[in-house]
């Protein structure tokens, strides 16, 4: 098996076989650049085989590394039992051997461990199915019953992994083999909707996956240690399907003109400025500041953030102010705020974070986006 693909942005995935169990593949994206500014290796091979070890949990120790993203210690395979619509709202249940994770508390990161009686990570993703937009900020909760008895109501959290990017997830346990029933409860999205998300995701909604739980399904959940472990860069998200990858858009896609990029622990923040005559969805006839946090591999979106912004010219400060969580269908998620003149050439944008992605984190993430100092762009 060729251990550099893991470091290749491909993905060799597909819903496969029973239970939709998931093919894995890559790492990095090639057209990420690490912080070292070493690029990642173009021979490395696209596909790797599935992994065939037995199943075991996720790893009891962090490897050793520099700060920020590193690659994850272990790749894994997991199971998709279904999706479900319900309202406005695409929903997908996936399951995978237990994880240790990381809760965070404002700066402050706390380690959920494996516990005695975990059987299952159980993750739930929510997204538009018109346009295919993951929906963070959407308040997502998960009950796990059985013949119409509650077996588990764990606290689901909001989370950023190298696989999945952003979801939902926790660990579970079960009362033995079985049919279960996930209840996906979602309470609406919370960000400001713009566009043609306007007056959408605001209602609850909630909808009910079946799944199985036997020999047959945890021989399909595997773990595979990497050699790669703690070296700088990430593993490729999977392709899961007709479940959407929860990337930011490309600085060439995205409306407007995009001013440029700051860094801060190891995050990328793109500013864009869009001219009063654009801005109508998001102002009353101002132009508008958008800002796009994203993963500084494979550009997953870094949601639940507070940002504010100050743009000086010529050594004075011509706006400050906090920048709003907002969904749009061309700027995707992101931070924004209507100025008062749109921003000229030469104009510093200092952005800083009020307050750190509110977001757990699994292994490869939770080292980085806590400490995050402002960072200028000069348009």
């Amino acid at each position: 098996m060729n251990r550099r693909s893991f470091l290749h942005s491909a993905t060799g995935a597909a819903a496969l076989g029973l239970a939709g169990c998931l093919g894995d593949g890559g790492g990095t994206d090639s057209t990420a650049t690490p912080a070292n500014g070493s690029t990642p290796d173009p021979t490395a091979s696209p596909n790797d085989e599935p992994p065939t070890s037995s199943p075991t949990a996720s790893p009891t120790a962090t490897p050793e590394g520099p700060g920020g993203v590193y690659v994850q210690s272990f790749r894994e395979t997991m199971v998709m039992p279904g999706t479900a619509t319900a309202g406005d709202y695409r929903f997908a249940l996936l399951v995978a051997v237990p994880h240790r994770f990381w809760t965070v508390s404002l700066t402050e990161r706390s380690v959920t461990a494996i516990r005695d009686g975990d059987d299952v990570h159980l993750m739930a993703a929510v997204w538009d199915p018109e346009t295919r937009t993951v929906l963070p900020d959407s308040n997502l909760s998960v009950e796990i019953a059985r013949d119409g008895d509650l077996v588990s109501q764990e606290v689901i959290y909001p989370m950023l992994s190298q696989r999945m990017g952003f979801h939902y997830g926790a660990n579970f346990g079960l009362d033995g083999d079985g049919t279960y029933t996930a209840r996906i409860s979602v309470g609406g999205v919370s960000a400001r909707t713009t566009g043609a998300f306007a007056d959408r995701f605001g209602d609850g909604e909630r909808a009910d996956i079946s799944f199985e739980w036997s020999k047959q399904v945890r021989e399909q959940l595997k773990t595979e240690q990497l050699d790669e472990a703690g070296k700088r860069g990430a593993l490729a998200p999977m392709e899961m399907g007709e479940l959407p990858q929860p990337r930011a858009p490309e600085p060439d896609d995205l409306p407007g003109t995009v001013l440029g990029t700051g860094r801060s622990d190891d995050a990328k923040l793109v500013a864009t400025g869009l001219p009063a005559d654009a801005a109508s969805r998001f102002t009353d006839g101002d132009p508008y500041l958008a800002v796009s946090a994203r993963t500084p591999y494979n550009r997953l979106v870094l949601p639940a953030m507070g940002l504010s912004a100050t743009v000086t010219r010529g050594g004075e400060t011509v706006f400050e102010g906090d920048l709003r969580r907002t969904l749009d269908p061309d700027l995707g998620y992101h931070y924004g705020t209507a100025l008062a003149e749109a921003p000229q050439s030469g104009d510093e944008i200092t952005v800083s974070v009020t307050t750190p992605p509110q977001l757990a984190r699994h292994e490869g993430y939770e080292r980085a986006f806590l400490q995050m100092e402002p960072a200028t762009i000069t348009a």
